[in-house]
């Protein structure tokens, strides 16, 4: 496992496509135990696709005590939470079911709804779980996500509207590309968190990648840049990429 640190971002590359999803879930555990060490409870917001399947499971088959932790999304197609097209569903089926994840900590999109409807019961669920007051933002501690080939993450893609929203906490969006609804936290909650751990695997990785990390900062053009860097000290680290050799082989 390659490793190299710069201003607060840790960039941790695999051999395979497997090996970067289990250092993510080692991340991910490791900034969530330490958390607990001096709070009641710590939270995660998780994304889909279908590279976290061998993150889920590694995270699954650990011991760690599950009960102190509240699990949300970070986006969710407007489905039911049956379809296999559900980030919930893929998540219940490798992570939450086998690592017995108590179901009261679950705070699950609502996808069966009308996406309008379904962000605003979200909204109220963080913000209840939160406590905050009109206009606050959440801070979670561990946000995990994924990013697209064109640069996109959560349901933010290029030339998104909602990319300029500081305000909110959770949109309706439409992707025209897939013809379909999305329910997504948006950027003032991304920038909030207090770890970012995104996944990154396969080839069709390497040009999004080398663009977020190089290219000038342009959200609206590449959406992942969102949270990706630093500006407080270097030896802070809250940023974690967790790569294989693939997707990494134009940043080297």
């Amino acid at each position: 496992m390659g490793m190299v640190t710069s201003f607060g971002v840790l960039a941790l590359i695999g051999e395979n496509a497997t090996v970067a999803a289990e250092a993510c879930a080692g991340q991910i555990l490791k900034f969530l135990q330490g958390a607990l060490a001096g709070q009641p409870h710590a939270t995660l917001a998780v994304s889909g696709g279908t590279s976290p399947k061998p993150m889920f499971a590694e995270m699954a088959k650990s011991s760690f005590d599950w009960s102190r932790v509240h699990l949300f999304w970070v986006d969710e197609r407007s489905v039911p939470p049956t379809d296999l097209q559900s980030n919930y569903k893929l998540a219940k089926d490798n992570f939450i079911d086998p690592a017995h994840f108590p179901p009261t900590n679950v705070h699950r999109v609502h996808g069966e709804l009308p996406p309008q409807e379904a962000a605003k019961l979200y909204d109220q669920d963080i913000r209840t779980f939160f406590q905050l007051a009109d206009g606050a933002v959440p801070r979670f501690d561990v946000i995990h996500r994924g990013i697209g080939p064109d640069a996109h993450t959560a349901s933010l893609f290029p030339g998104e509207p909602l990319i300029d929203d500081h305000k909110n906490r959770v949109g309706a969006v439409y992707v025209e590309r897939f013809h379909q609804w999305r329910v997504t936290l948006l950027p003032a909650v991304l920038e909030a968190a207090r770890l970012t751990v995104t996944l990154a695997t396969g080839d069709d990785k390497a040009e999004p990648l080398r663009a977020v990390m190089r290219d000038p900062y342009d959200p609206k053009k590449y959406p992942a840049q969102i949270a990706t860097r630093e500006e407080g000290e270097p030896e802070a680290v809250s940023t974690v990429w967790c790569l294989d050799k693939a997707a990494a082989r134009l940043i080297g």
